[in-house]
């Protein structure tokens, strides 16, 4: 497959199990034993210029916890970060999913399972777009442009970072103005039909996504009650 793998955990023996998955499957896999290893490994694969495109990252690490080292990667990257904790409330999901992260497994888990998981995510984030004859480079909705090549999107002159779920997101929006997207559907696009979530998820990524668009909530994505939400193809008009 040629994708690079950073495995962040604390515990020597969950590394090795998940390596020894990753391989079998065809992945390269680096390690990091805490916050700060996890950040040099990124760095240094940046300047060498074989950039880790996903991270599978533990939050109780020693020194910098996860969802600080989360933090970092998102002012830097979209790529995609599965989290991996023994924590299992919902309260510590939504956080992790709000700070930027695409997925969430939880301890003990399945080593297959968590190659799927990896798999399902390195498919969404670096497929998107293929298997047509002519890749369509820019999505283009009143004021926004969405590059695919750059996974950034533009209003105006201004660029807007996007987590790559926030991305999957507009680029379902914009290939499709209009259009009304229940929450089923957004779950499977954002988060993989094998992933069962709430619907808070949904409400809180919609509500980052407005607050970076503009100030005004419905002004780009409208929630249509007991429907789901739709792109604004116009400006509304009063």
């Amino acid at each position: 497959m040629g994708y690079k793998i950073l495995i962040a955990d604390d515990e020597a023996e969950i590394r090795d199990l998940l390596r020894l998955y990753l391989e079998k499957d065809g992945y390269e896999v680096i390690e990091a034993a805490d916050g700060a290893q996890t950040l040099s490994a990124l760095q240094e694969a940046a300047l060498q210029k074989k950039s880790v495109d996903l991270v599978i990252l533990d939050i109780m690490m020693p020194g910098i916890d996860g969802y600080r080292v989360l933090r970092n990667i998102r002012e830097n990257s979209n790529i995609p970060v599965i989290m991996l904790s023994a924590k299992s409330d919902d309260a510590d999901k939504i956080l992790g999913l709000d700070l930027g992260a695409d997925d969430y497994i939880t301890k003990p888990f399945r080593p297959l399972e968590a190659v799927a998981r990896v798999n399902s995510n390195i498919r969404r984030f670096y497929a998107l777009g293929s298997g047509g004859t002519k890749q369509v480079e820019e999505l283009s909705v009143r004021d926004l442009k969405l590059d695919l090549q750059s996974c950034l999107l533009y209003q105006g002159e201004r660029s807007i970072e996007l987590t790559s779920i926030e991305y999957r997101l507009m680029k379902l929006f914009m290939e499709n103005p209009g259009k009304v997207f229940t929450k089923q559907q957004l779950f499977e696009e954002g988060w993989g039909d094998d992933y069962l979530v709430s619907d808070n998820n949904i409400m809180v990524c919609i509500s980052k996504l407005r607050a970076k668009l503009c100030e005004d909530g419905n002004a780009y994505i409208r929630t249509i009650r007991g429907l789901g939400y739709r792109l604004e193809k116009d400006r509304e008009k009063e």
